[in-house]
């Protein structure tokens, strides 16, 4: 089975101290990016320990050597490199995977993506490097493993893009985002099941009321067994839609930005509501719901009714 280009682990603070050690007696030049307890280079390997967690990101050529014959029986006492069906089969059953990207951006639209895997487009997307897209710091890396997902045989996937102002009449419609939401992982559950009708089980994030996506599924997706859980995106289905979903949302605030001459950031930071002045100022207070969401509090500080 092929390793991973990438490998994430999740280490104690004393697996994390021990690691340390034992990189430097072997002589890996060590370093400290950014949010890390410490990062190294050596054997073919890029090593970072993030501070959150402790979690461990190792990527390189020598990955598989490192974790074989280094870190398994070293640090973690257990063989895990290319035993992912072995401690996660039912990530390589045929299911459903489903994720969005931009309900926290107030520029922007709201996407919402699905991928079905079965176990060989699985494997693939896996040994491809597939990781949920909030691990992805690159927009080029996105657009990368994007095209990653759509290219591989056997994965059938879906993406529905509620650009601001439909998203803003869809929001209006609903009353909140955990309706709309649901609205959107249905739609996009019921998509896929028209190609493959046979797949028994969808998996998303888990929604503040469950029920909400129960509710929204209609006819075919009613039949169909949908799990919720928390840090779903550990999944290779919902990772992949995750990077379905935020490829097409930064494509699109790319193309806002070139037709509207105006830099939209992502988030909803002091420098969105500084970009948002400036859009206002330019194009007028009635054009400003064609690239923001309008619920968000920002919008009123924007229009200078906060």
């Amino acid at each position: 089975m092929a390793a991973p280009s990438t490998q994430t682990v999740a280490l104690t603070v004393d697996q994390a101290d021990k690691l340390r050690v034992l990189l430097e007696e072997r002589g890996f030049e060590m370093n400290q990016p950014a949010y890390t307890r410490f990062g190294a280079k050596g054997q073919g390997v890029t090593v970072a320990v993030y501070e959150k967690g402790p979690k461990l990101v190792i990527q390189g050529k020598g990955l598989e050597d490192f974790v074989t014959f280094l870190l398994e029986p070293e640090i973690l006492g257990e063989a895990r490199l290319g035993y992912e069906e072995v401690h996660q089969p039912e990530m390589f059953a045929p299911h459903i995977g489903v994720d969005e990207s931009g309900k926290g951006d107030f520029f922007g639209p709201l996407v919402v993506a699905g991928v079905y895997v079965e176990p060989e487009s699985a494997r693939h997307l896996l040994a491809g490097g597939i990781v949920d897209s909030k691990r992805i710091g690159s927009d080029r890396r996105i657009a990368e493993l994007a095209e990653l997902v759509r290219t591989t045989p056997a994965c059938g996937w879906e993406v529905i893009t509620l650009g601001p102002s439909r998203y803003n009449a869809l929001y209006a419609k609903f009353g909140n985002l955990n309706r709309l939401l649901a609205w959107g992982h249905a739609k996009i559950i019921e998509n896929l099941l028209e190609r493959v009708p046979d797949c028994p089980r969808a998996l998303s994030d888990q929604f503040a009321n469950p029920r909400e996506l129960e509710r929204a599924l209609q006819g075919r997706g009613r039949t169909i067994q949908v799990d919720q859980r928390t840090k779903a995106e550990s999944d290779i289905a919902v990772a992949a839609a995750s990077v379905l979903a935020r490829d097409a949302f930064v494509s699109w605030l790319a193309d806002a930005e070139s037709l509207w001459n105006v830099k939209l950031p992502k988030g909803a930071s002091p420098a969105v509501t500084d970009a948002g002045k400036t859009f206002v100022n330019q194009h007028g207070r009635e054009k400003l719901a064609e690239v923001a969401k309008m619920h968000f509090r920002t919008s009123a500080i924007v229009l200078g009714e906060l």
